[in-house]
């Protein structure tokens, strides 16, 4: 009886020991099934005074489409005279509220912003420390046209020949700039001078 039980337990041990094997080779072989969300960045370059409405429609589309995260980056210019963590509180009056349009416009979407602040002696030098700097799949810019204040060709050339991932490019038009407006100059008022006539005396 002792030698039947043993035989028993032998035969229960290698079956279970060849189930086991079979269930951790399936799901060995399965494909994940656990979704992938927010992992993806879209980086939206500007400059001061001026933000390019097209352009960022642009991005916030695509990242909606894509689930992705929207990064705007507002570079700023820095002096070679001055070291360049040095503070820069004009520039930043330009950006915070360039940022803050941003993000308000980003809620219509219901897409996460990371802001940053990318620092350069040249426009290109701090585009050049965004992608040293930042993780990204796509990147949305808009070139300079009409007097905007955006990238200029040479700029965009640059970022085609040396930026990893997508760029997507738009030229943004004549009445498509949100943010500060210019400062405007009083208007000079000119004061009118009248003069009183005296009558002609009789028979002058």
């Amino acid at each position: 009886m002792t030698v039947v039980l043993i035989a028993l337990v032998v035969v229960l041990a290698v079956a279970l020991a060849a189930l086991a094997t079979v269930h951790f080779g399936y799901r060995a072989r399965r494909p994940s099934q656990v979704p992938v969300t927010g992992t993806r960045r879209i980086l939206f370059p500007f400059v001061a005074n001026a933000l390019s409405a097209r352009a960022l429609d642009a991005a916030l589309r695509l990242a909606r489409a894509e689930d992705a995260t929207l990064v705007p980056v507002f570079l700023a210019r820095v002096p070679l005279h001055l070291p360049l963590d040095t503070p820069l509180p004009r520039q930043s009056a330009i950006a915070i509220p360039l940022q803050e349009a941003i993000e308000h416009r980003a809620t219509t979407f219901a897409i996460p912003v990371d802001s940053r602040i990318e620092r350069g002696r040249s426009y290109r030098h701090a585009l050049r420390q965004m992608i040293a700097n930042e993780r990204f799949d796509r990147i949305v810019i808009a070139a300079s046209a009409h007097g905007n204040p955006g990238f200029a060709p040479d700029d965009v050339a640059w970022l085609l020949a040396n930026a990893p991932g997508e760029i997507v490019v738009l030229r943004p038009s004549i009445d498509e700039q949100i943010g500060p407006p210019p400062p405007q100059r009083p208007r000079r008022t000119r004061t009118t001078r009248t003069r009183t006539r005296r009558p002609t005396p009789a028979g002058g």
